[in-house]
C-alpha cells in the first residue's frame, strides 16, 4: 500500500527546493561580486593608470604651447647718484624682454641712443628713493617707458614687453 499523504508529498517538495534556492543564491552573490570587480577595474583604469603611464591627460595635451621669450641683456650701467657730502654710485645690470626678433634687431642697432636715455633716466637721483621693493619696480616701470618710447615721430614703439634687473648695487 503506496499510499502516500499530503503531508509526506509536501515535505518532499521542500527538501527538493533548498537546493535549487541555493543555487540561485550562489549565482547571484557571483554576479554582484563579478560586477563590483568590473566597476573597480574600471575606475582603477580610469584614476589609476594615467598617473603611471606617459600619455599626458586630454587637457594638458590641449593647451598652447607657450613661445619661447626673447631676452636681451644690456652691459651694467654704472651712475652717479645724488648725495650730501660722498659719492654715491648705482650700478645696474638689465635684461629686456621682448616682443619679437624685429624688436631685437631694432634695439642691438639703437644701442648707443638706449644707453644714453638710460644714463639720463638714472643719473642724480637720491639713494633713498631706490631702497625697497616698490622703488625698484617704479624705476622697473620708469625704464620700460623710456626705452619703450618709438626713437623717432612716426615710429612705432620699440616692442619691450618688461625689464628685468640682474644686478643692483648701491654704494
Amino acid at each position: 500500500m503506496a499510499t502516500s499523504s499530503p503531508a509526506a508529498t509536501a515535505a518532499a517538495s521542500v527538501a527538493t527546493d533548498p537546493p535549487a534556492s541555493r543555487r540561485t543564491s550562489k549565482l547571484l552573490i557571483g554576479l554582484v561580486a563579478a560586477f563590483g570587480l568590473a566597476v573597480a577595474g574600471a575606475a582603477a583604469y580610469v584614476f589609476v593608470l594615467p598617473r603611471f603611464t606617459d600619455s599626458a591627460p586630454a587637457e594638458m595635451t590641449k593647451a598652447p604651447m607657450p613661445e619661447k621669450p626673447i631676452f636681451l641683456l644690456l652691459e651694467p650701467l654704472t651712475v652717479n647718484l645724488q648725495s650730501e657730502g660722498r659719492s654715491r654710485f648705482l650700478q645696474i645690470g638689465m635684461a629686456l624682454k621682448l616682443r619679437d626678433e624685429r624688436a631685437k634687431a631694432q634695439i642691438v642697432e639703437f644701442m648707443p641712443e638706449l644707453r644714453s636715455r638710460l644714463l639720463v633716466l638714472l643719473s642724480n637721483r637720491p639713494p633713498e628713493s631706490l631702497v625697497t621693493s616698490e622703488d625698484k619696480a617704479r624705476l622697473a616701470a620708469e625704464i620700460h617707458s623710456a626705452l619703450n618710447a618709438p626713437l623717432a615721430d612716426g615710429l612705432p614703439e620699440l616692442g619691450i614687453a618688461s625689464v628685468s634687473f640682474n644686478s643692483f648695487v648701491v654704494q
